[in-house]
Formats: structure tokens, C-alpha cells, sequence
């Protein structure tokens, strides 16, 4: 059994949220745990940094999670990662990263905007395994407690095994009782009607004007291998994802 690992903990959703409070209490039993997350929400920014900002960092001292300590930026989630290797732990390993837990599927496509899954993919580039959770519900208040089980003992098998090299883990939770745990890939689907016209009074200069909406729809509703299938069958889904993304078939 893992103990005393050195572990870092970010999101997208921003610090206080109920998913990374779970997430960095339940891996103080493997370790030390730092926390470090977006001061707010960051949701789709992916693997994106701040190039034009100057970033800041700020201790957190007052906190319910179990002795981890606590940082927030107004970074990105990619910065949280670079902030971590760089200034917290410039001359420490730190021996895993975990991710989320996100308030919001990033299976099939989705992984792509993910800043949670965005954080792994640097973590990965680090050379630092990591591992990133997420539950299939955007209700900052959805019932975590089925998941709860799976946190600890998931992460500690998934690190135990041995994470390869520029490899990450996504893991997308259903919402309720989860029925088994499947290895699976990512459901090819897409976003359809993704614009919705707002109806905001327009400043002068701007013609239109429309807010994110769509839907996710599943363009293999019959494969039974995919991350989205494992949901909608109350299974925790574990997708291995590759930061090298050369398509090797067409070389």
C-alpha cells in the first residue's frame, strides 16, 4: 500500500467547491497533499496558460481538509501545475497529480476543453503521473457520496500499477450508485447547436451576441467500449488519454 506520497491537487472549477474538497481530503490517506486551484471557475480553458497576466498565489490557512495545505491563483489550471513544479516543490518530487474532481462530464470530446484534464496533460509533460476525476452532473451540489468509496482506493491502484510516461488517467463518474468500473475509450461524438442569441441590450459596435448552449451528442450510441456507454450504465469509466497526439496511421 502507497503512504506518504507527495501529491498536488487542482481543478477548473475553482477553489472551495465541493468536488476538490472530497477530492483533497480523501488523498491525505495516501499522502501529503497540497492543494493548489484557480481562485474561480476555469472551466474549458484546457491546457491554456497566462501569457499576458501576471499571476499571484495566496495561502490559504483556514480549512476543513484534513492538514493538506491550501494555495489559490488567479491562474489558469495549467498554471496551478507549473506554479507547483516551479515554486512549491522546485527541488521536491512530487510523486502524483490528481485533478477534480469536476463538476461536469469530460468524457468523449469533452476531455479536449477540459481545464481539468488540461492539468494532467502538463502534469504529464513534467514527467508527473496524474489522474484526473470527474462526475457526470454540472450541480455544484450533486451527491458525491457514491463516488467517495472510489476515490482512495482508484487513485492508489491506478499509481501502484504504474501510470507510463505521458500518459494520464480520466476518470468520468455517473451520477448515483456506481454499478463496476470499466476500462474504456473515448465515445466519439460531437456538440451540436452550440450558440444561443442572448437577448442583453447590444453596446454600440456589436451586432449579435450569444452565450455557450448545445448539446453532446453520442455518434456511436450502439458501441459498448466507451466512456459514455460506462456512464449511462452507472459504471466508472477509465479512459488512458496520450499527450502525443501524432496521428501515427497517417505517417
Amino acid at each position: 500500500m502507497v503512504n506518504g506520497l507527495n501529491i498536488v491537487v487542482v481543478n477548473d472549477d475553482g477553489w472551495g467547491t465541493a468536488g476538490i474538497r472530497l477530492l483533497a481530503r480523501e488523498m491525505t490517506k495516501l499522502g501529503r497533499v497540497t492543494v493548489i486551484a484557480p481562485d474561480g471557475p476555469r472551466s474549458g480553458y484546457s491546457t491554456s496558460i497566462s501569457v499576458t497576466q501576471t499571476i499571484y498565489l495566496r495561502h490559504i490557512e483556514e480549512h476543513d481538509l484534513n492538514g493538506a495545505e491550501v494555495y489559490t491563483t488567479n491562474g489558469t489550471p495549467a498554471d496551478c501545475v507549473k506554479i507547483a513544479r516551479e515554486f512549491l516543490f522546485p527541488d521536491e518530487k512530487i510523486d502524483l497529480l490528481v485533478s477534480g474532481i469536476n463538476h461536469g462530464s469530460n468524457a468523449s470530446v469533452n476531455a479536449m476543453y477540459s481545464g481539468t484534464i488540461g492539468a494532467c496533460f502538463v502534469a504529464a509533460e513534467k514527467g508527473i503521473p496524474a489522474i484526473g476525476w470527474s462526475i457526470n452532473s454540472h450541480d455544484m451540489d450533486v451527491d458525491l457520496h457514491w463516488l467517495q468509496p472510489f476515490l482512495t482506493e482508484v487513485t492508489q491502484h491506478l499509481y501502484e500499477d504504474g501510470i507510463a510516461p505521458r500518459t494520464v488517467y480520466n476518470i468520468n463518474a455517473p451520477i448515483g450508485e456506481i454499478e463496476g468500473i470499466r476500462w474504456t475509450r473515448q465515445c466519439i461524438g460531437h456538440w451540436a447547436n452550440e450558440l444561443a442569441t442572448t437577448t442583453e441590450n447590444l453596446p454600440d459596435g456589436i451586432i449579435k451576441s450569444w452565450k455557450l448552449a448545445g448539446e453532446f451528442v453520442n455518434d456511436e450510441p450502439a458501441s459498448t467500449d466507451t466512456d459514455i456507454w460506462a456512464m449511462e450504465h452507472q459504471m466508472l469509466a477509465i479512459t488512458p488519454l496520450m499527450i502525443d497526439w501524432t496521428a501515427y496511421g497517417s505517417l
